[in-house]
């Protein structure tokens, strides 16, 4: 069955060309090595194309690919960050920075946050995206979580009604997926995969995933941030979409390829980069 693919295999012509640096570009099933002090790209088909890493912010390795120690130094040399991700990276594994790298980014989101003002004021531009229509300034930001709160709930409601999905609320126990039902095993593997997405644009584009304005006291507070903007279209709406379409049955091979849809439909990788700076301006 053809699948669609969140990222293009990189080529001649299509390999990005920029006055500015790329946010970045996936590679799988090839090697990374060095030529004559620049990188070289050797894919499954033994085609070489070389890639400018002084032009792009991060390169994210996927799945069947090998990198050298000497392509290595050459890339963060650059300035450029290296990941390791799953396919279309949807999975989100590590990364690797050089000691050198430009931190302006980063210098920009901890000074904001740890202004309380700055910080709410943050906090009031991602809320102003779910209530585009509704006079928060004067609200806290506490009271305008329990309005998300609200919002979300209802939106959970409604698309159990919309698709005839007996609902009981959201439930997630770590490491016990396989006790949830089949609307939350949906809703936990999609966020997942959102989370993966947005880890890479975060680390790429130089900010923090552990510096966060709405959410604190979780593992990467700025993900989930980030994750909430795009969560009812990319996972809360696929979770009940598929749980009627499925007959209430679990398949991660359908969820993948819903989800790589619907991503490619909101054009998420295109925007998140200009999302991250407007956010941190």
């Amino acid at each position: 069955m053809f699948k669609r693919r969140l990222f293009i295999k990189v080529k001649h012509n299509t390999l990005p060309q920029i006055k500015e640096k790329y946010p970045f570009i996936y590679l799988e099933h090839g090697r990374l090595e060095v030529d004559d002090s620049s990188i070289k790209w050797i894919d499954c088909d033994c085609s070489i194309l070389r890639i400018p890493c002084a032009t792009i912010n991060a390169i994210l390795l996927g799945p069947g690919t090998s990198i050298t120690h000497e392509a290595v130094k050459t890339i963060t040399s650059s300035n450029c960050l290296i990941c390791w991700v799953g396919e279309d990276s949807l999975l989100f594994y590590a990364y690797g920075q050089s000691p050198t790298a430009d931190s302006k980014n980063l210098r920009k989101q901890i000074s904001l946050a740890t202004d309380k003002k700055s910080a709410a004021e943050v906090a009031r531009k991602m809320f102003l995206k779910r209530f585009p229509k509704t006079d928060i300034e004067n609200k806290t930001i506490k009271e305008i979580m329990g309005m998300e709160g609200y919002r979300v709930r209802e939106l959970y409601e409604t698309l159990a009604n919309k698709y005839g999905i007996g609902w009981s609320g959201r439930q997630y126990q770590p490491g016990k997926f396989e006790l949830s039902d089949t609307t939350n095993q949906y809703l936990t593997a999609s966020n997942s995969m959102l989370y993966s997405i947005i880890s890479a644009a975060i680390y790429s584009m130089g900010y923090s995933p552990y510096i966060g304005f709405i959410h604190s006291g979780s593992p990467l507070p700025f993900v989930y941030d980030i994750a909430d903007l795009y969560k009812e279209r990319l996972c809360i709406d696929t979770a009940f979409f598929l749980t009627h379409k499925m007959g209430g049955r679990y398949d991660r091979e359908v969820l993948i390829s819903e989800f790589i849809e619907r991503t490619i439909q909101e054009e998420l990788l295109e925007k998140i980069g200009d999302e991250l700076k407007s956010i941190c301006s």
